[in-house]
């Protein structure tokens, strides 16, 4: 994807009569391209209603937490933020479309915010997560920020979070000094 770090996987799938077979994560073959060790330390699951807009979420370093994300139901319009600071991406997004039929899935590395918006009733996202929930390390910014003009192409209103929609924005996150630095090598 564009972003450094982040990366879009698509399953080769084995159809036949019954259906069909993928593999849906490989840590080795995940370490392999992106160079750095994913450990899985916690599942999370989201199950949202169409119209539902959910993010754009990361979290402090440390702890830092990378996420590899898929729609196990439904479809969501799924969007990764650089929000590292330095990043030659910084504030840019990429934009991918996850299903449950297709079974792709998204890398989101350390210091990359994320969010979705439910494309359909009954959308269930997985989040696979580097390390497991810490209080107070979220950082929450507002997914409907105007100087990221997220394209998220929502027919009506979204539903959102109170939290979600009391987030700072990205430039009041760099003031009050939320936001990882970007190293060199990719990574916070």
């Amino acid at each position: 994807m564009t972003l450094p770090g982040t990366y879009l996987i698509t399953p080769d799938q084995i159809p036949d009569e019954r259906g069909a077979f993928y593999e849906a994560f490989r840590s080795d073959v995940l370490e392999s391209v992106t160079g750095a060790a994913f450990r899985p330390r916690q599942i999370n699951y989201s199950v949202s209603r169409r119209h539902t807009l959910r993010g754009i979420h990361s979290v402090r370093i440390p702890p830092g937490q990378a996420k590899y994300v898929t729609c196990v139901r439904g479809a969501l319009r799924d969007l990764v933020v650089d929000l590292r600071i330095g990043s030659p991406t910084f504030g840019e997004h990429q934009v991918s479309e996850l299903d449950a039929s297709s079974g792709r899935s998204v890398y989101v590395p350390e210091g990359v915010g994320h969010g979705f918006l439910a494309l359909t009733d009954d959308a269930c996202i997985c989040y696979v997560v580097s390390t497991a929930y810490v209080p107070g390390t979220q950082i929450d910014i507002n997914p409907l920020d105007p100087d990221l003009a997220l394209p998220w192409n929502c027919p009506e209103t979204p539903l959102i979070s109170d939290k979600d929609a009391k987030a700072p924005t990205v430039a009041e996150a760099v003031r009050a000094d939320l936001l990882p630095r970007f190293s060199k090598a990719g990574t916070p």
